[in-house]
């Protein structure tokens, strides 16, 4: 159980156990269509048009973040969420992790809803930018040469990672969305050993900014007629 769970990391051991049932589920259930576009948006993926028709199934935003298309998508992200999930997790503490990985990935799903609209879009690399993206900020405003060396690391990442986002079949709106939320999220939630590295009052603006602009890009993809 030691090797499943691991007490130091619980909240990426829980991101890791809950994205590995979504996809096994989907091989259990669907056998060999568990990657067909059908079976994505049966367990949840974003697609625009449905939101749009029936808000309640807002919920794919968040739900999203779990799916993946394909084998190769999920053992890419899955291997990524368990190094970079156990060096956030240090970094931010439990609590403050699964927030980050949550706002980002629900930012980067935000993204995709309005810039596209037409897309069938799921996987945790939304969250896993925004964590790349919360670290890479921080390093320029707290003095840890740890957190230094991790940030000059994940810029070059995400430098490689927006190249290949050109490529057809991955969100580039889902990625700079995830790196948005990650960067505003680097300054909303405190860090062990360093919470005074931005003041409540810049802590709360900056939520504010988050949550306005989630709010602003969910109501114009309701309403595209407007723009």
């Amino acid at each position: 159980m030691n090797y499943i769970y691991d007490k130091k990391y619980p909240v990426t051991s829980i991101l890791l156990i809950l994205t590995t049932l979504v996809f096994v589920g989907m091989l259990i259930l669907r056998g060999f269509s568990y990657a067909e576009a059908q079976t994505v948006f049966e367990f949840g993926a974003v697609y625009s048009p449905t939101i749009i028709m029936n808000p309640i199934q807002i919920w794919r935003l968040f739900s999203a973040i779990f799916v993946h298309i394909g084998l190769e998508h999920f053992v890419v992200n899955v291997i990524t969420l368990y190094f970079i999930g156990r060096q956030a997790e240090d970094i931010f503490g439990s609590r403050n992790f699964f927030l980050l990985y949550m706002m980002s990935g629900l930012m980067g799903n935000i993204f995709v809803f309005f810039f596209s609209p037409d897309a069938l879009s799921a996987g945790a690399s939304t969250a896993l930018f925004g964590l790349f993206a919360s670290i890479v900020t921080l390093q320029y405003v707290v003095r840890d040469s740890y957190i230094q060396q991790l940030g000059q690391s994940y810029m070059t990442l995400i430098v490689v990672n927006i190249i290949f986002s050109f490529m057809p079949s991955i969100s580039l709106a889902g990625h700079l969305g995830g790196l948005i939320g990650g960067i505003l999220c680097a300054v909303i939630l405190p860090i062990k050993g360093s919470s005074n590295a931005f003041k409540p009052a810049q802590r709360w603006l900056v939520l504010l900014g988050y949550l306005a602009l989630a709010a602003l890009l969910i109501f114009l993809g309701f309403h595209h007629s407007l723009i």
